[in-house]
C-alpha cells in the first residue's frame, strides 16, 4: 500500500541529521509510517541499501533501533518484517500516551520560552485558517503541533519517548485515513491544547490533551475492529 506524497514524515529539519545511521533510521521509519512498507511486509537490507544509497552497516544499525521501537520484528530463519497492528497494540500504546502526552502539555505550559510561544501562536493562526487542506497537509500540521509541544516541555527524555510513540500512533492513523472522516476534527482539537499552553494554563492543557488521546483511541479502535 503506497500513499503518494507522504515522504519525509517525522524526519528532523534539514541539517539536523548527523550520521549515516541516523539518515537510514529516519528514512526507513518514514517508509514504514507512511505505509510504503505496509504492516507485515518483508524488509531486505540489500533493497534498502540500493533504495537509500546508504551502506549496509548503517542500514543494519537503523533496523536494530526500529526493532527496539516495535516498528520492525525479526524472526529466526525467516527474516525481518514490518510489525503488524491490532487492537491490543492500540490499547497498550494509548495507555502510555494518555499519561505522557498530557504531562508534556502541562510542562510546556510551564516552561515554554518566548521562541516556543512564537511557534505556538503561529500554529494557532494556522489552525484558525479556514482554507481547505489535504490529508497530507493535515498530517504534517498534526506532526508539527505534537513536536512543538514535546520540545516546549524541555525534557529530552520525555521528548524522545513521545517521538517514538507518536510514530507508532501515526502509522495507525495512516491505516485509517481511508476509513474515517475525523482527520480534520482531530487536528483542530489541538487548538484548545495550544491555547492553554500559550496562556500558561498547565492543568487545562493536560486535560485537553488527555481528551484528545482518548478520542484518538476510540476512533482508531472502531476502524481496526472493522478491518
Amino acid at each position: 500500500m503506497t500513499r503518494p506524497g507522504t515522504a519525509r514524515l517525522l524526519a528532523p529539519a534539514d541539517g539536523e541529521i548527523a550520521s549515516l545511521a541516523d539518515q537510514a533510521y529516519y528514512a526507513i521509519r518514514e517508509l514504514i509510517v507512511s505505509l510504503e512498507y505496509a504492516p507485515g511486509d518483508p524488509i531486505s537490507e540489500r533493497d534498502l541499501t540500493d533504495r537509500l544509497g546508504i551502506g549496509r552497516t548503517p542500514i543494519r544499525e537503523a533496523l536494530r533501533q526500529l526493532a527496539q521501537e516495535k516498528l520492525v520484528e525479526v524472526f529466526p530463519r525467516r527474516g525481518m518484517f514490518v510489525t503488524t497492528v491490532d487492537v491490543r497494540d492500540l490499547a497498550r500504546l494509548c495507555e502510555v500516551r494518555v499519561v505522557l502526552e498530557p504531562e508534556a502539555a502541562r510542562l510546556a505550559a510551564e516552561r515554554a520560552t518566548q521562541a516556543d510561544l512564537d511557534e505556538i501562536w503561529a500554529l494557532l493562526e494556522e489552525l484558525e485558517s479556514r482554507r481547505r487542506r489535504s490529508d497530507r497537509v493535515l498530517i504534517d500540521l498534526d506532526e508539527r503541533i505534537h513536536r512543538t509541544i514535546y520540545r516546549s516541555a524541555h525534557n529530552d527524555f520525555l521528548e524522545e519517548t513521545l517521538e517514538e510513540y507518536y510514530a507508532l500512533a501515526l502509522r495507525i492513523w495512516m491505516m485509517a485515513l481511508d476509513k474515517t472522516s475525523t482527520l480534520r476534527d482531530a487536528v483542530e482539537e489541538h487548538h484548545s491544547v495550544l491555547e492553554a499552553i500559550a496562556r500558561g494554563m498547565g492543568e487545562a492543557a493536560a486535560q485537553r490533551m488527555r481528551e484528545h488521546v482518548d478520542r484518538f483511541e476510540d476512533t482508531m479502535r472502531q476502524v481496526l475492529l472493522l478491518q
